[in-house]
């Protein structure tokens, strides 16, 4: 399989990175294996001088299972990388910290959520900074280090939107590509053939179904929990159904429930929640189901093709990577009524809203917003406006606080 190297990119989480190093004893990075924490975390070059150590090795998991506090004594400022293969070394990172709480003591990084992990009891709170690192988003893959505009849009006038936009520095893109290679380091930056990259994938695929999986959880059949990923990426863009999901899938409900659970935790599946002014009911709703990265989903599904959903989830990967740059992250959330009405995305941040909606066509009228418009209607006072992202050229005032744009415009 040939790998194309090529320069390191800038990352988005660079700087918030950056700022934690310098506040908090323990900086966190988690996020999916292969979207480039190692090299975020060994290459930054405020970072680049410290004692760098990976649990992926066996002789350094031993060393930190048998002794965690030999193991930390060993440097002043230490780079842990895959931590969530050693739970009790958390708890030695603690007594270390509280011993001494000098800033950017200790950066870690892994590849599941440890904040969800239920075997991991200990999660430095109020002694670490968590981050977590999404695949490239398209701008990290064109070298600016960013996501979409979305901090922008909230940041100016609704007048001013259309030169924003039409000022983007990005250029054009085909969606069905972009979807296609995804947003994972290798694939999607350090390979140009397709038929390399479903080697990646297939490999990536393998790998996290026979190690990652099983250092969470018990998996008493591989492919039962192949065949709900697969059963998952088909209904990107869909509300999360769970009770039939394992029906189709034949699995239990228990057991559905704890496998989509797993790839939650291990930063493949993505539920979004619905957006209510109530946050109780939030939870209560039905998610609607996406995954970390497109290229991936279709892999997994075997779709040939691009559909509407690999859009949306595009568009959700480049407002998850923004979301968790932010100091204060927004809520990324979907909008549906019960007589029908439905946005695709609601943003929430600093107490007002921006309705997305992502349409596959190119060229789009009046019609095709009218979902938007009964979403300003009822929350006027909170919305700045809506968007309604398109795979033409144009960017135009589509309606009265409706702006139509390029989805390339924006992500």
């Amino acid at each position: 399989m040939y790998v194309q190297q090529r320069p390191i990119l800038p990352r988005l989480l660079a700087e918030p990175l950056r700022r934690a190093v310098a506040a908090a004893p323990v900086a966190i990075v988690t996020g999916a294996r292969q979207t480039g924490k190692s090299t975020l975390v060994r290459l930054h070059e405020a970072l680049a001088r410290r004692a760098y150590v990976t649990l992926d090795d066996l002789e350094v998991l031993n060393h930190a299972n048998q002794a965690p506090g030999e193991f930390l004594s060993r440097n002043p400022q230490m780079t842990i990388d895959e931590v969530q293969r050693s739970p009790n070394l958390l708890l030695a990172i603690k007594r270390a910290v509280d011993d001494r709480r000098t800033p950017g003591r200790f950066i870690l990084t892994g590849s599941a959520n440890l904040l969800l992990m239920k075997r991991i009891s200990e999660t430095l709170a109020g002694r670490a900074v968590y981050m977590t690192l999404w695949p490239l988003t398209r701008r990290e893959l064109l070298g600016m280090g960013t996501a979409g505009s979305w901090r922008q849009l909230f940041e100016i006038e609704q007048g001013d939107w259309l030169d924003l936009v039409t000022a983007a520095e990005a250029p054009a893109e085909s969606w069905t590509e972009a979807a296609r290679y995804g947003g994972y380091p290798t694939p999607a930056y350090h390979m140009s053939d397709s038929g390399n990259r479903q080697h990646w994938f297939a490999g990536f695929a393998s790998t996290y179904l026979e190690r990652d999986v099983a250092e969470f959880s018990a998996i008493e059949h591989l492919a039962d929990f192949r065949r709900l990923m697969r059963a998952c990426c088909l209904r990107l863009g869909n509300l999360l159904n769970q009770a039939e999901l394992a029906r189709d899938v034949g699995l239990t409900p228990s057991t559905a429930q704890r496998y989509l659970n797993l790839l939650e935790v291990s930063y493949q599946l993505v539920r979004l929640q619905a957006y209510s002014l109530n946050r109780t009911k939030r939870l209560t709703k039905a998610p609607k189901l996406y995954w970390c990265d497109t290229g991936l989903a279709m892999y997994l599904s075997g779709e040939p093709e691009a559909r509407g959903a690999h859009l949306e989830n595009l568009i959700l990967t480049d407002l998850l990577a923004w979301r968790d740059s932010e100091v204060r992250p927004p809520e990324i959330l979907y909008w549906r009524t019960v007589k029908g009405a439905e946005v695709d995305f609601v943003i929430e941040w600093k107490d007002r809203l921006l309705p997305v909606e992502v349409k596959t066509a190119r060229k789009v009228g009046y019609g095709d917003a009218r979902h938007l418009r009964t979403f300003l209607e009822e929350y006027e006072d909170l919305a700045l406006g809506g968007l309604l992202l398109h795979t033409g050229d144009e960017s135009f005032w589509l309606s009265d606080g409706v702006l139509a744009a390029p989805w390339w415009r924006i992500v």
